[in-house]
């Protein structure tokens, strides 16, 4: 994987994070920036550590699937491009939810949840670099300083964006890791050709 590809990969991941702290940072009154660093701090660690946990899982069942790791892949980067491209369509009543209400939630176990709730495609995607010769390490570290970045400033933007903002970035980051989906299929399948 390039450079580039992981930084595309750490920019994907993030994005529904991004979306969630918009939603978080509209509810929030007046956030400050050490509220959306903490905030960027605990998605980000959450979002490192789920990608090692499914290159974990992948491993252990990569020699199983050696032969179609590829389209392993391309399914699995795809799948969650389709699933994010469509959470960014819909309305989220959630967020609405949690915007009018007079008690927003931003202690340390909401955040917590919040942030595993959206790392869960992270380490679905650990277990598609399972199958690539990748560092982990490298891509764990560049989603999670993604994350941090991405959350940070969507706590901070939360109350100018509110949740439009977020849904697009979302839609975004589906669309890119559709695409990176297909150059590794399309890559391998040169390659073989």
């Amino acid at each position: 994987m390039s450079p580039l590809s992981i930084l595309l990969v750490g920019f994907a991941m993030s994005t529904d994070a991004f979306a969630a702290a918009v939603g978080k940072g509209a509810a929030m009154r007046k956030p400050r920036f050490a509220d959306a660093l903490r905030a960027g701090l605990i998605f980000g660690v959450i979002e490192a550590i789920t990608p090692i946990i499914g290159w974990l899982l992948g491993r252990a069942a990569s020699q199983y699937v050696e032969a179609f790791d590829h389209w392993i892949a391309f399914v699995l980067l795809g799948a969650l491009g389709v699933h994010m491209i469509l959470a960014g369509l819909k309305p989220n009543e959630e967020e609405a939810d949690e915007a009018s209400s007079d008690k927003p939630r931003h202690g340390f176990w909401a955040l917590a949840v919040t942030g595993f709730a959206t790392s869960i495609d992270a380490m679905a995607i650990g277990v598609g670099l399972a199958f690539l010769d990748v560092h982990i390490g490298v891509v764990a570290l560049v989603i999670g300083l993604c994350t941090l970045t991405m959350v940070t400033l969507g706590i901070m933007l939360g109350r100018v964006l509110g949740t439009l903002a977020g849904k697009r970035a979302e839609i975004i980051g589906g669309a890119i890791l559709i695409i990176i989906g297909c150059t590794i299929l399309y890559e391998h399948l040169n390659a073989a050709g």
